[in-house]
């Protein structure tokens, strides 16, 4: 079977290998792949990788021979389900494989906003700590954890992971969730305006919906305290960004810790790149060596058990 790896390069830059696929096909890996190569690149192939490279119903139409897609990623809003079920393409991604990280991410996110860790870590290396006069300096407000309370909005396997983290921190943890349902452990259930109104820090772990789009807006921002931390890790287009920026800016919100944005790589005209206390990584909370490890070990197997007629993690069939 003709295997093609549509960009492989940010699952695996060449510190993992592709043999587990070589095992199950004939293998193609490119490292990333414009719109304009897709067809050439894709043509003849059975199946096809893809993390970020769109798969629409136009795409898929010029793809005749193509059987299987699977999805580098736990999201798969890059593939047209629908087309690919009407050609009985089946589809499967990967779940559950950075659960762990994307809390840690949580972590250094907040630490980063209450301790400035990164920052003075920088100023020392600027010469500003040999230059002082005193034994020791901060020029950002230090914030203590315990006994603050850790709002969490989905409280998912990932929410529940960065609540027993917060508890461990000696924070009071609540959150809420879609769902509804019982208190897990230490953790408080509450309506979503007692979410937004009591959360010292409130970290965002639900999915990209209609009603989830824009949640982080005006209105809600308006309902936090202003000595409060928004932390996002879960998808950028949940939060508006001109809002936040402008929250941040006129001091309404203490500061936020970001891992993903609407637009990702952003224009450099996006007003949160410039807001005050704002901390942005670029996308990375998934991507520890283990677990790209682990992601291509579930992808692989992902094709392995669909060759075998007995596929899981289906999204698409």
């Amino acid at each position: 079977m003709k295997i093609v790896v549509l960009d492989g390069y940010t699952a695996n830059p060449g510190d993992l290998s592709w043999d587990a696929f070589g095992a199950l096909g004939e293998v193609t890996v490119h490292e990333r792949t414009p719109p304009e190569l897709l067809h050439d690149r894709a043509a003849g192939a059975e199946i096809l990788l893809t993390n970020k490279v769109v798969l629409d119903s136009r795409a898929i139409s010029q793809l005749p021979g193509l059987r299987y897609i699977g999805v580098l990623a736990t999201g798969y809003n890059v593939v047209d389900a629908a087309a690919a079920h009407a050609r009985g393409i089946t589809v499967c991604n990967v779940p559950e494989y950075s659960t762990a990280n994307v809390a840690q991410a949580v972590f250094a996110l907040i630490l980063e906003v209450t301790n400035r860790t990164g920052h003075h870590s920088a100023t020392v290396r600027e010469g500003k700590w040999s230059s002082s006069l005193d034994w020791c300096y901060w020029d950002y407000p230090l914030v203590e954890l315990a006994g603050r309370t850790l709002g969490i909005l989905g409280i998912g396997k990932i929410g529940a992971i960065v609540a027993r983290i917060g508890s461990a921190f000696g924070m009071t943890v609540i959150a809420s969730r879609r769902s509804g349902g019982q208190a897990s452990g230490s953790v408080r259930l509450v309506d979503t305006d007692t979410l937004f109104r009591e959360s010292d820090v409130l970290s965002l772990h639900c999915p990209l919906t209609d009603d989830t789009r824009g949640i982080i807006n005006s209105s809600r921002l308006a309902a936090m305290k202003a000595q409060a931390i928004l932390i996002n890790t879960a998808r950028g287009p949940l939060v508006d960004e001109a809002a936040l920026a402008a929250a941040l800016n006129e001091d309404r919100l203490a500061g936020a810790g970001l891992d993903v944005l609407s637009v990702e790589p952003p224009a450099t005209s996006n007003p949160l790149l410039s807001a005050k206390n704002c901390v942005i990584t670029p996308h990375i909370a998934w991507a520890t060596r283990e677990a790209r490890a682990r992601l291509l070990q579930i992808a692989a197997e992902n094709v392995r058990l669909w060759q075998r007629g007995a596929p899981r993690n289906v999204v698409s069939s």
